[in-house]
């Protein structure tokens, strides 16, 4: 077995490693039990995986503020986990009922939640990107301070819509942060071999954006990395892009083997660069916690993880008549400042 470095020393406290460790902890557990529930028929159509990129979103979540908006692609479970949002609620939406975010209609993909400020898990490649900007042109014109956080990987980095949307948020001088979760395969793609440029975060010098290369497998370097680009948006000096480097276990979704790469490779991943393991070495090595607290934390998350598991199949699936619900508002919101 490989010898895993010893991680850095953390600017962190005890407790707040020890809550990066139990989010990051919840989000691999509550994939692992998707991935079963998938296995198992009770999961239907697409289901992307984020088990290995857990630190991404962890760490700038813990950069981000009340208010802050976020918004990403169809691997998109962990980011709603990370946000506060109920677990029950999300595995009920992966299992198609009621009791899930979008009532059971959207599946994996698709869902959101207005009180936790998450505007989706979205299918279309690339499309999230414009709709981060526009939340971001919304909370400028009102001049509230907040900030969203716009993820994408590095596949969609090649979309046209993507600088289209640098450049509108470079002009418009917009809070918004371009995350890169450079997982390294584009679907089953190598970015050597879909992207002509080794950095990508170096795209947006065209359009006067700043941007930085973070390690995603280390929570600590990116909620360090997340607090430089939150300071930069909220002083209103416009967007900024993070690349972060992290790698996904799981083939794309569920349904690819992944066999354009080896297992040695990813087991190399998981020995030397484990984002999880890298929090607990830490936290034993730095006596934050004893072997017999993190059991602790492991057995609750499992409990929550079995209790949202056990929600998403005693939840009832929608009626028929939540076929014709959430196609067009009734009435367009307006707020009156």
């Amino acid at each position: 077995m490989a010898t895993r470095k010893s991680p850095r020393k953390p600017n962190v406290s005890a407790e707040e490693l020890t809550t990066y460790y139990r989010e990051m902890l919840l989000i691999r557990r509550f994939e692992e039990k998707a991935g079963q529930l998938y296995g198992m028929g009770l999961i239907g159509g697409f289901c992307h995986l984020y088990i290995g990129q857990e630190a991404v979103v962890v760490g700038l979540e813990a950069a981000a503020e009340e208010g802050d908006k976020r918004v990403t692609s169809y691997r998109d479970h962990g980011h709603m986990l990370a946000c506060g949002m109920d677990p029950k609620g999300v595995m009920a939406e992966l299992t198609g009922r009621e009791g899930g975010y979008s009532k059971g209609k959207g599946g994996s993909m698709h869902m959101f939640s207005k009180d936790r400020h998450f505007y989706g898990g979205h299918g279309i490649v690339g499309a999230q990107v414009p709709i981060g900007a526009g939340l971001a042109f919304a909370d400028k014109y009102k001049e509230n301070g907040r900030v969203t956080f716009t993820y994408f990987g590095d596949g969609a980095a090649n979309q046209g819509q993507v600088y289209e949307t640098f450049n509108m948020a470079a002009i418009w001088q917009l809070p918004v942060i371009f995350v890169i979760e450079n997982n390294q395969y584009a679907m089953g793609t190598s970015q050597a071999r879909s992207t002509s440029t080794k950095d990508i975060y170096h795209r947006g010098e065209a359009f006067g954006i700043p941007g930085d290369m973070v390690d995603g497998m280390n929570v600590l370097a990116v909620k360090e990395a997340g607090e430089k680009a939150v300071a930069h948006c909220r002083a209103g000096k416009g967007p900024y892009i993070l690349e972060i480097k992290t790698y996904r276990y799981r083939g794309h979704s569920m349904s690819d083997p992944a066999k354009y790469r080896t297992r040695e490779e990813v087991q190399k991943m998981r020995e030397e660069r484990d984002p999880i393991e890298q929090v607990r070495a830490i936290l034993l090595e730095g006596k934050h916690a004893s072997e017999e607290d993190l059991k602790a934390i492991d057995k609750e998350i499992k409990d929550i993880v079995n209790q949202a598991a056990d929600f998403s199949r005693e939840s009832p699936e929608p009626h028929l008549d939540e076929l014709w619900t959430d196609i067009y508002a009734e009435a367009i919101p307006q707020e009156v400042n």
